[in-house]
């Protein structure tokens, strides 16, 4: 009897030992499946599949914490509670959330797996997901190979230097600088680089009018008028109605108009608003998309108004600052006080040839400002992450999201399979990338591309930065970073843009040699070239001024003097020079019924026909001393006429007539304002003095002496 139940004890003792070592035993579960993590799942609603993804992790307390995103409903880090784990099983609900959202199942024994129920409002859904790395993670994976991309896309597309920057969430998985900032001295591109961005300044301004509006200092849909109460446009209506989101959303009505403000630093922000009274609209008020600059400097002068400083302080205050962009700057002037930036380049010929720097402070509010990649990646974060940078909020999500909402069509057909047609937002242009929602804005500015883009509901931002004119790299890499990370099939868009690019240099350069088969030959101009020399006005462009010089004529528009050749008949071309802006531009002249020249068109806004800037008086015209000297009695045959001065202009009053007005016009003459057919000289003798009143009319030629 003992020896059994000591044989008993012994297979007992045995068989505890075998389950202590089987329980140590690699390969089996020794305790609770691990939480702790980054897992990504789907609950199968009736509707299909709604994905989202959870981070848990323990605390030195033992507590759980844990926090879900779902990115279709654009809901980032919602905070979890109750959550548990006893053995397999696991619980958590979402908290905040009405419905009482919650989640109970099984972890898998390999630990890899987590399934079970979803609970809202008493309704049951399967849920499942799985163990894997983060976001974060699989994008570093992902973008390897990235560098040797960068280098290939430099290379075949011919372009000096790049800098780039992919944020996931809220944090920057790369910055780095490609190429170079300066070829003459062989500086490298940094992620410091300060480059242009272009019309990518847009959003700064809308950014900072959505902070005014948190303010209660602006309403998007009131009229501008009710902020600017003489802002006005060509159109009666739409001086009326147009409001700030019409200003940032490309619908005013107005086409470009863009050679208004380009290198314009004669005139000021205000100036330029007021100049828009004078300039033809192409479409009525929010019926067709026109990109147009001067409204989004108009938008921009509006941020300083309501703020009560410039637009660039404004900007500082209501956006760099937050975000702590502190090298970021408005002027192409302030890059090159800094330690770091870069030269802009254009191609010539297929060579890079340096360019000067246009400075655009003037229209800054549509594109002047200068960042690195760095600190663009702040700028991406806080608009991935719902207006927030950090623990900072720096906007509200409504607003944020308002920007990235389609409020425009831009009319855009399919061109990539991959690309649906943009529409633009609030300083955005939005559209879907392989089937992933994109907002995006691209730049280009003399000797600058560049390009920044996120994926809101993939957690997933771009910047690019380059220092060559025009160039389309920054979309290609932007495309070729979104494939990698989205683990989409890859397309060489580098090899195909270099492609396209041989074959359209190449029809260019013939192109440009065709020409001169639009010049008829043997013609020639119909006045000796001084009688073109002289000052030429439009109201809504401002003033050309056309000079002769070494016996050539040249024209000075917004301070881009351009030389000119006979091209045929009274048109002339603008002459290749190193500021290529008038590069073969055609000015016309257009002459009187006197003969003499009085003004001169040119195609200035592609939408709209040549604009005509007509030639300004001579000077001694409005001169106070000469208009004294006019002053006085002069006789006809059968009546007199009186010269008089009506403020600091002339009038006449004829004998038995009403008074008329007097306008200074070309020869030295005045055209009376009430009768335009009619115009009036004076005669001086050798001393300067006038003699006598001479009438240009239809029927004659009569001459008044001074009595």
């Amino acid at each position: 009897m003992s020896r059994t139940i000591s044989s008993k004890l012994h297979r007992r003792r045995f068989s505890f030992l075998l389950l202590f070592v089987l329980a140590a035993a690699p390969g089996l579960p020794a305790q609770a499946p691990a939480l702790e993590g980054h897992w990504e799942g789907t609950i199968v609603l009736p509707t299909g599949k709604l994905a989202f993804d959870i981070d848990f992790a323990k605390g030195p307390d033992g507590a759980w914490t844990g926090d879900i995103s779902i990115p279709v409903q654009n809901a980032k880090d919602l905070p979890l509670e109750a959550i548990s784990l006893s053995g397999s099983d696991v619980a958590f609900a979402i908290k905040g959330i009405p419905g009482a959202p919650a989640f109970k199942g099984k972890i898998s024994d390999d630990g890899k797996a987590l399934s079970g129920s979803f609970t809202q409002n008493g309704t049951l859904f399967p849920f499942s997901m799985t163990r894997g790395s983060s976001r974060k993670e699989k994008a570093r994976a992902a973008l390897a190979g990235f560098d040797a991309l960068v280098e290939r896309g430099l290379k075949a597309l011919n372009v000096p230097g790049a800098a780039a920057a992919v944020v996931v969430e809220d944090e920057i998985i790369l910055a780095k600088g490609y190429g170079l900032r300066n070829v003459e001295e062989k500086r490298p591109m940094t992620a410091d680089t300060l480059l242009a961005i272009g019309s990518a300044s847009k959003a700064f301004t809308t950014f900072a009018l959505g902070a005014l509006v948190e303010q209660g200092k602006m309403a998007w849909d009131v009229p501008v008028r009710t902020y600017i109460p003489w802002f006005k446009l060509d159109d009666p209506f739409a001086s009326e109605r147009l409001t700030p989101r019409d200003l940032v959303t490309h619908r005013s009505g107005l086409p470009r108009h863009d050679l208004v403000w380009y290198n314009n630093s004669a005139v000021t922000r205000e100036d330029l608003v007021r100049r828009l009274a004078f300039l033809k609209p192409t479409a009525d008020l929010r019926t067709r998309f026109q990109y147009n600059n001067l409204m989004f400097l108009t938008a921009g002068y509006l941020v300083g108004l309501l703020n009560g400083k410039s637009w660039e302080e404004a900007v500082r205050g209501l956006v760099l600052e937050p975000l702590g962009m502190k090298r970021t700057n408005f002027s192409v002037e302030d890059s090159q006080k800094d330690a770091d930036f870069a030269l802009p380049y254009n191609e010539d010929e297929k060579m890079w040839k340096r360019i000067p720097f246009r400075n655009i402070t003037t229209v800054g509010p549509a594109g002047s400002i200068n960042s690195s990649v760095g600190e663009m990646a702040k700028w991406v974060m806080v608009h991935l992450n719902n207006g927030t940078l950090g623990d900072k909020r720096i906007l509200n999500p409504q607003t944020v999201e308002d920007m990235h909402l389609a409020h425009m069509p831009t009319g855009g057909t399919p061109a990539l399979a991959e690309v649906t047609p943009a529409d633009y937002g609030l300083g955005w242009f939005v559209d879907s990338y392989r089937g992933h929602r994109r907002v995006h804005h691209g730049g280009n500015i003399d000797g600058f591309s560049a390009l920044v883009s996120f994926l809101p509901a993939d957690g997933v931002g771009f910047v690019v930065l380059t220092n060559m004119n025009g160039t389309a790299l920054p979309e290609l890499l932007v495309r070729h970073a979104s494939d990698l990370i989205l683990g989409a099939e890859t397309r060489d868009w580098i090899a195909q843009a270099a492609a396209q690019k041989q074959i359209g240099d190449k029809a260019g350069k013939e192109a440009r040699e065709k020409a001169a088969t639009r010049r008829v030959a043997g013609t020639k101009p119909s006045h000796e070239l001084k009688d073109y020399a002289g000052t030429y006005l439009h109201p809504g462009y401002g003033p050309i001024e056309v000079v002769l010089k070494d016996k050539d004529l040249a024209f000075v528009f917004n301070g881009i003097a351009t030389p000119l050749e006979h091209w045929h008949y009274e048109t002339f071309s603008g002459k290749k020079v190193e500021d290529p802006t008038f590069n073969a531009m055609k000015l016309t002249f257009r002459t009187d019924p006197q003969g003499r020249v009085a003004a001169l068109e040119m195609p200035i806004e592609p939408a709209l026909d040549p604009a005509s800037f007509v030639r300004k008086p001579e000077a001694k015209l409005t001169d106070p001393a000469y208009l004294k000297k006019c002053v006085g009695t002069f006789a006809l045959p059968t009546q007199l006429a009186v010269v008089s001065l009506k403020g600091d202009a002339l009038a006449i009053h004829m004998t038995g007539q009403p008074g008329l007005d007097l306008e200074p016009s070309l020869g030295g003459e005045f055209v009376l304002k009430q009768s335009r057919n009619i115009s009036v000289g004076f005669k001086e003798n050798d001393k300067g003095e006038i003699t006598a009143l001479i009438f240009y009319q239809p029927n004659g030629v009569f001459e008044a002496a001074r009595r």
